[in-house]
């Protein structure tokens, strides 16, 4: 049976190292971004390495999530089995004081993917099947000076992904959010990078895919960033306000 395969935010370098894997398995895809020239480049590369189908659909996922709009994305590709959210943007120190700028951060990273995740789990709760991976972040379990709006908006949509997964267990579909630490992507293009925690794409992406299969509703990628952000949220606040975390 083919897997039918929807990934928002299918330009991002986790997205499309892990709509590699499915194309891999024969999976029939749906790209879905904002740079349709892209995105076609995208899927006659995936079809190469064996994929079913790769559709695309040139979306700005921030602006036009809702129901409606998932539906439709269902209907072209026939249906709906795993729902990759693989969209988002890091900001930078404009986002402490520019509100204008924190609003728009916000309404990507938390409000526009917490309504095409609602969309998601409507579609899988109604089918009683299937699974939808949010890409999360470890910013998201503790508040820290260095990019705490961001953290915010990863923590609200890691609450709600998993309030999703308790409400989906009932009919037999799943919901995970993926927590990466930090990812050598072009959204990390600005800064340096050294030591063992920095991981490829490639790596989060192998998570990504089996979190569509197996799993708890929380996965970090990779696992040792559980051990981490334990200490780190069991720092006092006198000692965390020492660091520069």
């Amino acid at each position: 049976m083919t897997t039918k395969v929807i990934v928002l935010g299918a330009l991002s370098a986790v997205a499309e190292q892990t709509a590699r894997l499915y194309a891999a398995e024969g999976a029939a895809l749906m790209l879905v971004g904002r740079d349709r020239e892209r995105l076609e480049a995208v899927a006659a590369d995936l079809t190469v390495r064996g994929a079913a189908r790769a559709e695309v659909a040139a979306l700005d996922l921030a602006a036009e999530a809702g129901e409606a709009r998932f539906q439709s994305l269902v209907e072209a590709l026939g249906g709906v089995d795993h729902v990759i959210l693989a969209y988002g943007a890091l900001g930078g120190p404009e986002v402490e004081t520019d509100l204008d700028a924190a609003r728009a951060l916000l309404e990507v990273d938390f409000t526009s993917a917490a309504i095409w995740a609602l969309a998601a789990a409507n579609r899988l709760e109604r089918q009683r099947g299937g699974a939808l991976v949010a890409i999360g972040s470890v910013a998201g379990d503790r508040g820290r000076a260095s990019n705490y709006v961001y953290g915010a908006a990863k923590a609200g949509l890691a609450v709600l992904i998993q309030g999703l997964a308790h409400r989906l267990s009932r009919v037999g579909a799943r919901a995970v959010v993926v927590k990466p630490g930090f990812i050598d992507t072009p959204m990390t293009a600005h800064i340096a990078k050294s030591g063992p925690l920095w991981a490829q794409p490639e790596a989060i992406a192998r998570i990504v895919r089996r979190a569509a299969d197996k799993g708890g509703p929380v996965v970090y990628a990779p696992g040792f960033w559980r051990l981490i952000l334990l200490i780190i949220r069991a720092l006092p606040s006198p000692v965390m306000h020492k660091t520069r975390l």
